[in-house]
């Protein structure tokens, strides 16, 4: 019986992740292979579907065939769609039909398991066996949501990118999921075909080379920050790219941040003695990376700064970081592991000396100071999926809790845990008694009262 792979993506990096991991043999060999393209941006009426972007011809080639989710479950959003259970069967039976599946062995191969599209997408073939794939910093991170007996136990192996060598992925581990790295020779080899085929793109042939890029992040769609805040953290990164002596600036703004917000940063370059170039066309910025070989990335916490310094050996520096860490809520918020990568291992951009310093951790480094940091912080998020870990996170916890390490932890958090930093249990009932609360409500008052 012949076996098609249905792969889902819905970035152009996630798809060229798949096909470094086919050009390397990550995948099982595969009569057919199908890449399912969905849409997930807010209003993918709006923005354009990851075959239509720029550099995606070179990726068809590894496809037989392309199919669109967002047209199976139009006029719903595929993230606000699963199947009802008994519904499932009949699903099954029409994309069989619908996608010429026949009586194929499938084999689903997905990105982001634990959130719709792709949990709904493992759900309809309920007897497939299941690889994911990673396409960014979140799969360093703990399983955020539970999968159910009929996603978890179909799991065979969770693919990744080597963007932070010496760390093993948390994703998934619970369930005992190997991870595998997609070699980075692949990738590399596959994104320098997405350049050439985005050569005639007349934005990138206007690029100036050598210069700083910003890449600019949507933060206050997701309520993380508000719009102002998020204008001063891209106004901060401006500043620090001028104060480490670039006068060529290159803004990269997320696909879908409004466009009005490039003026303010125009305005700041100019008055800096800087010129800023606002990249808006949809391309990967490892494509600017290739095409414009910049001197410096700065960002937030974007995956492509990793991939910067790992795969291309380009300075980078971050800010904004710490500010997230402390508006990151709930504590389970799935960025907090990316944020915390980026927060403790790239320096600060408005620091010109450390930037100008810093040289990539080796793997050796990582393992010995990252990774039980990472797992404290994955224990801290989804302690019930990790019961494993316990001891490890209070043994790290009570030898390294510091000023400087304090900001990737919450005392509330480490109190219900029971971990060390949380309030003793004796004096536990203080946030929970009401005469206390109330005492405290009018103390802040009347300071607020003593300060106007």
């Amino acid at each position: 019986m012949a076996t098609t792979q249905l792969l889902m993506a819905s970035t152009l990096y996630g798809a060229a992740t798949l096909a470094a991991a086919v050009d390397a043999g990550a995948l099982p060999p595969a009569d057919r292979r199908i890449l399912v393209v969905s849409n997930n941006a807010p209003v993918p009426e709006t923005h354009p579907a990851l075959d239509e972007a720029p550099g995606f011809a070179a990726l068809r080639s590894r496809f037989d065939r392309l199919v669109s989710w967002n047209a199976l479950v139009s006029p719903l959003h595929p993230g606000g769609w699963t199947p009802r259970v008994n519904e499932i069967p009949m699903w099954e039976r029409h994309l069989r039909m619908l996608w010429d599946l026949g009586d194929d062995d499938i084999e689903l191969v997905v990105e982001s398991i634990q959130v719709p599209p792709s949990l709904a997408f493992v759900q309809v073939f309920t007897g497939a066996p299941v690889t994911v794939y990673a396409d960014g910093l979140m799969s360093y991170g703990p399983t955020r949501n539970k999968l159910g007996l009929l996603v978890d136990t179909r799991i065979d192996r969770l693919l990744h990118l080597d963007l932070v060598p010496g760390l093993r992925p948390l994703l998934l581990s619970e369930f005992g999921v190997e991870p595998q790295v997609v070699p980075s020779a692949e990738f590399t080899k596959v994104l320098q075909e997405v350049a050439e085929a985005s050569a005639d793109t007349d934005a990138l042939a206007d690029l100036p080379q050598g210069a700083a890029l910003l890449l600019g992040q949507y933060l206050s769609a997701l309520n993380i920050l508000g719009v102002r805040e998020e204008e001063e953290l891209h106004l901060a990164m401006v500043r620090g790219a001028a104060a480490l002596g670039h006068t060529d600036i290159v803004f990269k703004p997320h696909p879908t941040a409004p466009a009005s917000w490039t003026e303010p940063l125009v305005a700041e370059a100019e008055r800096l003695g800087c010129r800023l170039t606002v990249l808006d066309t949809p391309v990967l910025a490892e494509v600017v990376y290739l095409k414009a070989r910049p001197a410096l990335v700065a960002g937030c916490f974007s995956t492509a700064l990793l991939t910067a310094s790992a795969l291309y050996g380009i300075p980078v520096a971050r800010t904004g970081t710490g500010l997230l860490l402390e508006r990151l809520s709930p504590y389970q918020n799935s960025n907090r592991v990316p944020v915390t990568i980026v927060h403790a291992l790239l320096p600060e951009l408005t620091t010109p000396a450390a930037v100008r310093s810093w040289t990539p951790p080796t793997p050796e480094s990582v393992a010995a100071d990252l990774t039980p940091l990472i797992r404290a912080v994955g224990f801290c998020m989804q302690s019930a999926a990790y019961p494993h870990l316990r001891e490890e996170a209070a043994a790290w916890l009570a030898a390294n809790l510091t000023k400087q390490t304090w900001p990737y932890f919450k005392r509330r958090r480490l109190t219900s845990l029971g971990l060390p930093g949380g309030v003793p249990a004796k004096l536990s009932f203080v946030p929970r008694n009401r005469v206390v609360r109330r005492v405290a409500r009018r103390a802040r008052a009347l300071r607020k009262r003593a300060r106007s």
